[in-house]
């Protein structure tokens, strides 16, 4: 497979470092008050949305998961809409009434974050049937987690996508846990992927902590399926570094787990790697962060000083 060029790579760097930054301002606003609602953060599992995004075009569509703001992210969502919406703002992507868990943007094949564990795989078999109806070569991308990988409504997702060749990539995001519990105790396997071979499609694992590693293999899967090959399922094994949600105790996981992963953080993994093949040098990775340092910012700034939706707001856009 021939390797990203130098400015994917740069795009890549910079993805994930949005990712980052974008996760850490909520998690500190989250603990002050700021932020309504529920917020599951993606810190840690930078590398799986920034690689499988950077995979795709921006014609075609991603589902995403309550802990989606990475994947928005990485398909091409706006910091400042996002952090918006997130804040509740009515300049939010959806007038502040989505809120963290479900951001949306169809210009770029966002179809939406999702509250329902499982809820994703459906609506992207709908999607990729729409692709295959219509001829037009586009991809889905299913992103879900090892707690949604238990569903019947993933099951049931994996069996028509395979049974009609639909061009979806499922991206199992196994992070360890489905909430608090661990997966040793939820499934009797320890690669996901295994279960591919039920549904006769392939089944790969990767290190969802290598970007690269996650660019390689969605780029095959999203190949086989824009030839009509159908689906794949990818399984990224990676951690995240928060609880399940903002708040949560974390008492189901021990520190010393934690900072086993954290010793694996993409983003230095991946820096380190640019630099040592290279492909960039600190100078110009130090300039990324810090445009993006003034980007996530700005996006703050201007969430603060955006207005709430008003009361008149109420029933407006609650049906199409």
């Amino acid at each position: 497979m021939k390797h990203p060029d130098k400015k994917v790579l740069l795009e890549m760097f910079s993805t994930m470092t949005k990712i980052r930054l974008f996760e850490t301002e909520l998690q500190k606003f989250f603990a002050a008050g700021k932020i309504p609602g529920f917020v599951h953060l993606y810190l840690g599992e930078e590398a799986v949305a920034t690689g499988a995004c950077a995979a795709l075009k921006k014609t075609d569509m991603i589902t995403s998961t309550h802990r989606g703001h990475g994947h928005c992210l990485a398909k091409g969502g706006d910091l400042k809409l996002m952090m918006a919406e997130i804040y509740g703002r009515s300049t939010g992507y959806c007038k502040g009434k989505g809120g963290s868990m479900h951001i949306a943007d169809f210009n770029i094949g966002i179809l939406g974050a999702n509250g329902i564990v499982g809820g994703g795989g459906p609506l992207a078999v709908g999607a990729a049937l729409s692709c295959q109806y219509k001829d037009n070569k586009g991809v889905c991308a299913c992103f879900f987690g090892d707690g949604a990988s238990n569903q019947g409504t993933t099951q049931e997702a994996l069996n028509m996508a395979s049974a009609w060749k639909l061009p979806v990539v499922f991206i199992n995001e196994n992070n360890g846990y489905g909430i608090s519990c661990a997966q040793h105790r939820a499934m009797a396997i320890t690669d996901i992927a295994d279960r591919a071979a039920g549904y006769d499609m392939p089944g790969v694992v990767v290190d969802g902590n290598d970007v690269l590693a996650v660019y390689e293999a969605v780029t095959e899967a999203v190949e086989r399926a824009r030839k009509g090959h159908g689906p794949s399922l990818v399984e990224c094994k990676t951690y995240r570094w928060r609880g399940h949600f903002e708040g949560d105790a974390c008492v189901y996981r021990s520190e010393q787990e934690l900072e086993e992963w954290k010793a694996k953080d993409p983003l230095p993994r991946f820096a380190a790697k640019l630099v040592d093949a290279g492909m960039a040098t600190q100078a110009e990775l130090d300039a990324i962060t810090a445009k993006v340092t003034a980007d996530v910012a700005e996006a703050v700034k201007f969430a603060e000083e955006s207005p709430f939706p008003t009361e008149a707001d109420l029933l407006e856009d609650v049906y199409a």
